[in-house]
């Protein structure tokens, strides 16, 4: 009994890390699209999917437009008019941008 309980547990956490994971490849491909360069795109979306919803991400994937740089992105993302969104996704750009995210891959 024990070990199914152990076992229930891993696959519980995994199924949750799940989403995140699935979302990065799409989060990344929107940010480049969207005019982001691809270390900064891949960075932020790391940290993006780790700390938004899927709700919140598909927002952000629905963003059409020209292709722009990351305050132009910024300041798109803060019309949507979500706190969090716009508060993840400045401090994404900005620790990305920066180098200072332990993400950023040099």
């Amino acid at each position: 009994m024990r070990g199914a309980g152990a076992a229930l547990a891993i696959v519980l956490a995994l199924a949750a890390c799940a989403p995140s994971k699935l979302a990065y490849g799409k989060v990344r491909s929107a940010l480049v699209d969207a005019g982001l360069s691809d270390s900064n795109a891949a960075c932020m979306a790391e940290r993006m999917t780790n700390r938004l919803s899927i709700g919140q991400l598909k927002r952000l994937q629905a963003l059409q437009g020209p292709k722009r740089g990351l305050a132009d992105y910024v300041a798109t993302v803060k019309r949507l008019g979500d706190a969090e969104l716009l508060g993840v996704t400045t401090s994404a750009a900005a620790l990305c941008a920066s180098g200072l995210a332990p993400e950023k891959k040099r």
